[in-house]
């Protein structure tokens, strides 16, 4: 039996397939149901030890334990807003850490997880706590889909939508993130449509993802309807410009027949002004996209500030004459930094 282990270390099952978790019990010389059960009480019911799996024999259980453990990661910290949200700082064995959120909304029966897909963040957005960590590593398929689990095994709740906005830039980490996504479709039997990966605009990547036609939805995080001031407020607007970004998006829609996410954070006397909403309705003429606007969230060391609701109102009117579909993003979070580009992966006190 010990020879299942790689060395000292056991088997972590949060993670692996169906099809991984029959080749374990082929090599356990136990039947391929097991596998099944065994998925259940990961996936679906998220429990945290194989003593916990309460339908498998106390023999099986004892066995499986000598090689093998739920999961290799713990909660660091948990905070709860008055709101509802729930924050975690899940670590990983190495001591890193990443910030994840879940989100509940009244009268709807969605679960939402907002998600990191790296430790640090390359990309540096001005307005963006993650952004000024700066980069770390990228996380493995694995490190994505244990946050999901972290929130079901401390909830005892299902996640129904998840959200590729938390920590980092997806599309520099794709193959992870794309196997991820694959995976909570296959494994947690998560909508595809249910799922929203949010991009500061990797423009290569955008057409990959377009060929692949995946039917999620891709979120562009815009905060800027030219040139300069992008360049300004996020510096890869530096490496991919506006223009090839917009152009990279018409083509994924083309492809994919999704609408996107057009996603701006509204900065006070930043980019907020009544120009600037009709410059952003003349760049998005003609591309299949709803609008969120997303109030500018507070950072600590930064000279931004959040705009009153009668400035967001007048933007969002004049965005509305495009006829396109403008929101305005509900607020979750913000008295324990969890909120829109709020997260760092670091511990508060």
């Amino acid at each position: 039996m010990d020879s299942l282990k790689h060395g000292d270390k056991k088997i972590i099952l949060s993670g692996m397939s169906l099809e991984e978790l029959e080749d374990l019990m082929t090599r356990m010389g136990e039947s391929k149901f097991r596998a099944r059960q065994l998925h259940n009480w990961i996936y679906s019911k998220s429990v945290s030890s194989v003593d916990e799996m309460t339908n498998l024999s106390k023999k099986f259980r004892e066995a499986l334990s000598e090689i093998a453990v739920i999961t290799d990661v713990k909660i660091s910290q948990r905070l709860i807003s008055s709101d509802g949200t729930v924050k975690y700082l899940v670590e990983y064995p190495d001591g890193n850490c990443v910030e994840t959120v879940l989100m509940r909304f009244d009268n709807r029966a969605n679960l939402t997880a907002c998600i990191s897909s790296q430790v640090g963040c390359a990309v540096g957005c001005k307005f963006c706590a993650t952004g000024k960590r700066g980069f770390i590593r990228n996380l493995t398929v694995k490190e994505i889909i244990e946050q999901i689990l972290t929130i079901q095994r401390d909830t005892g709740l299902k996640i129904t939508n998840v959200v590729y906005m938390g920590q980092g830039e997806p599309l520099l980490n794709f193959e992870n993130v794309v196997s991820s996504i694959d995976f909570l479709n296959k494994e947690f039997e998560i909508g595809i449509r249910r799922i929203t990966v949010s991009t500061s605009g990797i423009v290569p990547k955008i057409y990959e993802l377009a060929k692949l036609n995946r039917q999620l939805t891709l979120a562009l995080s815009l905060h800027a309807p030219e040139h300069e001031l992008r360049k300004k407020l996020m510096p890869i607007e530096s490496i991919y410009h506006l223009d090839e970004l917009i152009k990279s998006l018409r083509y994924l829609t083309e492809q994919t027949g999704r609408r996107v996410t057009i996603e701006y954070t509204v900065i006070d006397h930043v980019n907020d002004s009544i120009e600037h909403a009709k410059e952003v309705n003349k760049l998005l003429k003609g591309l299949n996209c709803n609008i969120n606007l997303i109030p500018y969230n507070p950072v600590e060391n930064d000279e931004f500030r959040k705009p009153d609701i009668n400035r967001i109102n007048k933007f969002k009117y004049i965005l509305e004459q495009s006829g396109k579909k403008v929101t305005v993003r509900l607020e979750r979070g913000a008295d324990i930094m969890a909120a829109c580009g709020q997260l760092s992966g670091q511990k508060r006190t």
